[in-house]
């Protein structure tokens, strides 16, 4: 799918790759499989889990950053080049969530981003350097890394968990 490039596209392909996600999920014959494979996250309850923390990161830096302070991106204690470590520490933190919870977790961070992209016009989305926290990219950019973008690695993730799963 292309990158969106505007507000429509945006919330249209967030929607769609949201929905696609929770739709193969509950079309899986057993929701609780364990991938197999040299993949940190080993179910799909990590993979919700990662989605939902990095909304929560995203609305923190949103949140901060709107209000002129320098958000700790991408997170306290944690560098860009440190995002593997931080991923690690997400699924650690979140090992004792049931998927059940995870479930409804990602659905309400994910409305609360949803409502981020609808309060705002094309251009405060995609007008690069137009916030101070965003730097040289734009609010867009942020939102399609925490949306579009990380969807689409959790139904690679999943679906290729679910093939090896379910083929041998």
């Amino acid at each position: 799918m292309a990158r969106p490039k505007n507000k429509e596209e945006l919330l249209n392909q967030s929607g769609k790759s949201f929905m696609e996600l929770f739709d193969f999920i509950a079309a899986m014959p057993d929701e609780n499989i364990t991938f197999s494979g040299n993949t940190m996250n080993r179910n799909v309850r990590d993979v919700l889990m990662h989605l939902h923390q990095w909304h929560l990161m995203m609305l923190d830096w949103y949140n901060v950053g709107m209000k002129g302070s320098k958000a700790n991106m991408p997170a306290k204690d944690y560098t860009w080049k440190d995002t593997p470590q931080l991923n690690r520490k997400i699924w650690e933190d979140n090992q004792n969530i049931p998927l059940i919870d995870a479930k409804e977790l990602l659905k309400s961070s994910y409305r609360k981003i949803q409502n981020i992209i609808e309060k705002h016009s094309n251009e405060e989305l995609f007008e690069k350097k137009r916030y101070k926290w965003t730097g040289s990219t734009s609010l867009g950019s942020y939102l399609i890394s925490a949306t579009t973008s990380h969807y689409d690695w959790g139904i690679k993730l999943i679906k290729k968990a679910a093939k090896n799963n379910y083929t041998n």
